[in-house]
């Protein structure tokens, strides 16, 4: 009997897991911190086999601290850090920049050229952000013109794209999964939120290939199984759910008129 739902906290500094029972009582956490990396002023990086590697031992932790199989658990949610920015190469799962950070301003020049270029009105119209460095799109940009053979591997389809959330279930789904959902995709900068689809005009404008991009899902729905070492058994992903969604669900926030605040 599925009596038991894991929430993924995958913070900017921690990784966490959570086991809520029916009820919504708390039944188990686990947490693990990771290291921050600041190469020069301003920017902000982490290292995604950190990320990964810290969220699978708080999953598979939190799970033998409450004697819980993982055929009890009826879904996943996973509330993340949104704007940070991972790509990786879909062939081996070997990210090939490590992640830029949401607060990272590295791509602020990027984004007055954008200005100066009269697109601001644009992007804005479209997505609802304002022309910032703080959202993924441009970050994106930055690694893949890093060199040449970032270039190459981005137009052929190798290199992928994906905030946490995605890099997450790429990972527990052993790279079957390539997806996220309209909240996260919503705070790159690419997503057209009247249309609810990757913007080609957008995509053109910072040169990103549309095949690098996951597929957008509902905030809750069946997508695949979890393949985790360690694992009795496979359980559905039945919760992409976004920052707000999974974090009202963390924080306790069941009854019509709570709230949930960051």
């Amino acid at each position: 009997m599925k009596k038991y739902i894991l929430a993924i906290d995958a913070g900017t500094t921690s990784s966490r897991a959570i086991i809520f029972d029916k009820n919504g009582q708390e039944v188990g956490v686990a947490q693990y911190e990771f290291e921050q990396h600041f190469p020069k002023e301003g920017w902000v990086e982490h290292d995604p086999i950190e990320i990964w590697n810290t969220q699978k031992k708080a999953i598979l932790d939190v799970l033998s601290e409450t004697n819980i199989k993982a055929s009890e658990l009826d879904s996943v949610g996973i509330t993340n850090q949104r704007e940070t920015t991972v790509i990786w190469n879909k062939n081996n799962g070997e990210p090939v920049h490590n992640a830029i950070v949401w607060q990272d301003r590295r791509t602020a020049q990027i984004c007055q050229n954008l200005l100066k270029e009269g697109h601001e009105t644009t992007i804005q119209n479209k997505t609802g952000l304002v022309l910032d460095a703080y959202f993924s799109g441009t970050k994106i940009q930055w690694i893949i013109d890093q060199n040449s053979e970032n270039r190459k591997l981005a137009e052929s389809g190798a290199l992928i794209f994906g905030t946490i959330d995605t890099w997450l279930i790429w990972n527990l789904t052993n790279g079957e999964c390539h997806v996220t959902e309209p909240s996260n995709a919503s705070r790159t900068m690419l997503y057209n939120i009247h249309s609810l689809e990757w913007d080609d005009e957008l995509l053109s404008l910072l040169n990103i290939p549309k095949k690098m991009l996951p597929t957008v899902k509902s905030s809750s729905e069946k997508i695949s199984n979890i393949k985790l070492d360690g694992w009795d058994a496979e359980v559905m992903i039945a919760g992409i759910a976004g920052d707000q969604q999974a974090a009202l669900f963390g924080q306790l926030c069941f009854n019509p008129g709570e709230v949930k605040n960051t």
